[in-house]
């Protein structure tokens, strides 16, 4: 090889995501936990979601305040304070090497010493990865809008499994999910069994009704993207009622969109296999949309990533 030629570059083996898994960072394939890991067995498990967007942290700090809420109430304690977590969450998307990515943190309870079923006995045990952004609904099919089914599986009680505390407990959800395929739905939303709408799996639900956006306040995780859609719409002097939105209510909106953070604000124009309104994204949904991507440059917002 003569000097004036270069070896070709050697492919970014964490180009499929980067996990950090026993305090050393690995190829997403490469990423495992004990089978015995009681977050695996039991579901005893927290996590949370932050979204990176040009290059940037999307409200780093309200995830972590949620992250670290959900630990205390499930009687956890994180191996790493937020300084550190940052800096663990940073380099998996450093070493993911894009500026549009899915990160997510995991604290599971952990493994017993053996001959012991007692969860004070497991040492909690922190995770965590970066993946390319992960988008509930593509762009194309947001532009015309989801079709949405009214589950009849009820939501998991918050009185069971507290919806605030980001939890693996899918099950009610992923029933939903193949309820809505077999019908011909994109996704689905829960009730609580009432006839009042929940969350569906990983997005809150608003409403507009004659101006007035509503969004269920109980059985729900306390969004951040839904966060943002609150500030963003009392922003625009839109009065938000955060409380009951009932199914018969859902059925005569005028608009309805889901939010999260593995998508944004995302249109829904069918329900049920009915029309939504006019039967296209609404004209409040629309601005939302615009205004919560629009968010994603805003500084206060924003938590840079330096990719050196």
């Amino acid at each position: 090889m003569s000097q004036t030629e270069t070896m070709p570059e050697s492919p970014n083996p964490f180009a499929q995501g980067a996990a950090f898994i026993d305090g050393d960072y690995v190829p997403i394939a490469e990423a495992r936990i004990p089978i015995t890991d009681w977050g695996f067995l039991h579901s005893d498990v927290t996590y949370d979601v932050v979204a990176v967007w040009g290059g940037g942290f999307f409200r780093l700090a309200d995830h972590l305040d949620r992250f670290f809420r959900g630990i205390g109430k499930l009687h956890m304690q994180s191996p790493h304070d937020r300084e550190a977590m940052t800096e663990i969450l940073s380099e998996c998307v450093r070493r993911l090497g894009l500026e549009e990515a899915y990160v997510k943190m995991t604290l599971t309870r952990g493994t017993p010493p053996p001959g012991s079923r007692d969860p004070r006995d497991c040492e909690n045990q922190f995770h965590a990865f970066a993946i390319p952004y992960v988008w509930i609904a593509t762009r194309e099919k947001q532009d015309l809008g989801l079709n949405l089914t009214v589950s009849g599986v009820p939501r998991i009680s918050p009185d069971s499994v507290d919806p605030t505390v980001k939890n693996f407990h899918w099950g009610d959800m992923v029933r939903g999910l193949f309820e809505a395929y077999d019908q011909g739905g994109d996704t689905a939303v829960l009730s609580d069994g009432k006839g009042n709408i929940t969350e569906g799996p990983g997005f809150n639900i608003f409403a507009n009704i004659d101006g007035r956006l509503i969004t269920p306040a109980s059985g729900v995780l306390l969004g951040i993207t839904r966060k943002t859609v609150i500030e963003l719409a009392e922003s625009l002097n839109v009065k938000v009622d955060v409380g009951t939105l009932s199914e018969a209510e859902l059925r005569q909106a005028d608009e309805v969109f889901i939010s999260s953070t593995a998508g944004g604000v995302m249109p829904i124009t069918s329900l049920d296999g009915n029309p939504v309104g006019d039967g296209g994204p609404g004209p409040l949904t629309l601005r939302l949309r615009q205004m919560y991507w629009d968010a994603h440059g805003d500084g206060k917002y924003v938590t840079r990533i330096d990719y050196r």
